[in-house]
């Protein structure tokens, strides 16, 4: 049973625009941090004057990611039961949905882990890692695996604060997690000369210190934790399977997509993996305002359809696109002009620098496109349409990237395999957008009969 407590949505009223500029302005301080952190993992291990090092990195990365995609589809779950239950109004409903989604996110991480551990040798090789570089990637992997319940945790008790709109404090979970790889970083890999491992080691710490500052700001600045009753718990796992495995499904799609260019991409050695990984680390970094909006209008979508606010869901969606636009403008042009500086800053010669100035001067503008899908994919997983998201990402990651970056391969070598992964999205970018309205329509209409 729920109480009789009410509490007031954020977000369901004041301008749109001004929230989601402020949730996407704190989402990506503390994203581009983590990102940022993440390239100079990159850059440190580059110095170290072995190839394979940065290429070990790739693969790993590669297949970590598979884990992370799936703490975001668990958070993006906690966001949307919980920010509806509080634009609903009920907040003993809205803690016990709260405290089942993390309970959830626990237990789904821990068995996932135990999992795929046993099975990183033949991971590791269906995405083409061979012989010294193989050893090292599931070296990384051994080390880091076991922290994925720490980082799903973490996401999910950001997605909680940001579901409260304490876009702040998510922050500095993120935040402090970046600031602590910073500073272990160097410390273990330089310092104490522990390599690839030191890197490893500094990734662990990194989510213990996230896992810890989320858990102090959602239980002990909020108290936002209520134990839940057999009927609240039964509610949570169904909005889990509705929301949550479409969420996952939708996330996983995108490392099969990057799996397949860095399998298309080993081809050509691995000076142009480890180009890819420098531009694998340097997508999240540079376009962390556009990851962040993904996260940012889902409490705003979620609210508002909570207080049946349907002018506000479409001021959203209009007022997010807009941010797309102008921010992609900016960024592409910030990595055009820079482009041979970042190929010079991480070592990259040969098939390696002509990755990473080619996607630079030409395929960062492909993430106009790549930003409309994430705004489009955070409101069908708000609005209840999750299934939606999974269709296009997936159709993304496969129709969208397999055939490109075969073809561009064919015809171009490692810079056309860059081209098809940038060319293949635009369609679906398109067709997003134009199905989100189309739901906007259909659930004001239904609301109306009702």
């Amino acid at each position: 049973m729920t109480g009789t407590h009410t509490i007031q949505g954020k977000f369901v009223h004041g301008s749109t625009m001004r929230h989601v500029i402020n949730m996407t302005a704190t989402g990506s301080i503390g994203l581009i941090a983590v990102f940022l952190v993440d390239v100079l993992n990159l850059l440190y291990i580059s110095q170290l004057g072995k190839p394979e090092l940065a290429a070990a990195i790739g693969y790993a990365s590669t297949l970590l990611f598979f884990h992370t995609s799936i703490a975001i589809g668990l958070s993006i779950a906690t966001t949307a039961t919980v920010s509806r239950a509080i634009g609903s109004g009920d907040i003993n409903l809205s803690k016990q949905l709260a405290a089942t989604s993390l309970i959830l996110i626990s237990g789904i991480s821990l068995v996932l882990t135990l999992v795929t551990y046993p099975l990183l040798d033949g991971l590791l090789s269906l995405l083409g890692a061979q012989a010294e570089t193989a050893s090292l990637a599931k070296r990384f992997c051994q080390f880091v695996l076991p922290s994925i319940p720490l980082i799903s945790l973490g996401m999910g008790l950001s997605s909680i604060l940001r579901a409260l709109g304490d876009g702040k404090r998510a922050m500095f979970v993120t935040l402090g997690a970046a600031i602590a790889t910073a500073i272990l970083d160097p410390l273990f890999i330089f310092v104490f000369q522990w390599g690839l491992d030191g890197a490893a080691y500094a990734n662990v710490c990194a989510r213990a210190v996230l896992c810890g500052i989320g858990t102090y700001s959602v239980l002990r600045i909020h108290h936002f934790y209520l134990a839940p009753c057999k009927q609240v718990f039964q509610r949570g796992m169904q909005a889990f399977g509705t929301i949550g495995i479409p969420a996952i499904l939708t996330n996983i799609a995108t490392p099969v997509g990057n799996a397949a260019v860095t399998s298309f991409i080993a081809k050509y050695g691995d000076q142009a993996v480890a180009g890819w990984a420098v531009v694998s680390r340097l997508i999240p970094m540079a376009f962390a305002g556009l990851f962040a909006l993904s996260g940012a209008i889902g409490p705003i979508l979620g609210q508002n359809l909570g207080a049946k606010r349907f002018d506000r869901l479409r001021s959203t969606m209009r007022d997010s696109l807009k941010l797309t636009l102008f921010y992609v403008l900016i960024v592409w042009f910030l990595l055009a002009i820079s482009s041979h500086l970042i190929a010079r800053a991480f070592g990259a010669q040969g098939i390696a620098a002509d990755v990473i100035v080619f996607f630079c001067i030409f395929v960062a503008g492909s993430f106009l496109f790549n930003g409309s899908l994430f705004v489009a994919n955070a409101a069908f997983n708000n609005l209840g349409y999750p299934l939606y998201s999974t269709m296009l990402n997936w159709g993304r990651s496969t129709i969208g990237v397999i055939p490109f970056v075969w073809l561009g391969g064919q015809w171009f070598g490692a810079r056309g395999v860059i081209a098809g992964y940038g060319l293949g999205v635009i369609f679906f970018g398109v067709a997003g957008v134009w199905l989100c309205f189309r739901v906007l329509e259909k659930l004001e209409q239904k609301h109306c009969e009702a």
